[in-house]
């Protein structure tokens, strides 16, 4: 079994910064990929950010590339996203999720364990 659990998240006015982290805990945690993705009220789970296993092989949403990145410490069990130039249309709840396989994947169902999410709010 695998947990996940995400902090950082907040109020932020728009162009300022935020960093969110995922915690895991339970079985191994730096053999496979994992992502984030980000939900808004009304709409569906979107991919937000892929890295790989080791974290050299990273994938971004259109949306996000450039603002937004993707990082992990193994020797932590923790992912990061370090979130740039934030915009209103960012605000949502963020999951971090656990691939158990590898390869980078922008699919929600190709992603089994999940966070309980953090709420980021980006005012105008």
């Amino acid at each position: 079994q695998v947990q996940l659990v995400e902090s950082g998240g907040g109020l932020v006015q728009a162009g300022g910064s935020l960093r969110l982290s995922c915690a895991a805990s339970g079985r191994t945690f730096s053999s496979f990929t994992m992502g984030w993705f980000r939900q808004a009220p009304g709409k569906e789970r979107d991919f937000v950010a892929a890295i790989s296993w080791s974290g050299g092989r990273t994938s971004y949403a259109d949306s996000v590339k450039g603002r937004f990145t993707i990082s992990r410490d193994n020797a932590k069990n923790t992912v990061y996203l370090q979130m740039n130039s934030l915009k209103p249309e960012d605000t949502a709840v963020y999951y971090c999720a656990d691939r158990r396989l590898y390869g980078l994947s922008s699919n929600v169902r190709d992603y089994g364990y999940w966070g309980q999410g953090t709420q980021v709010t980006v005012s105008s």
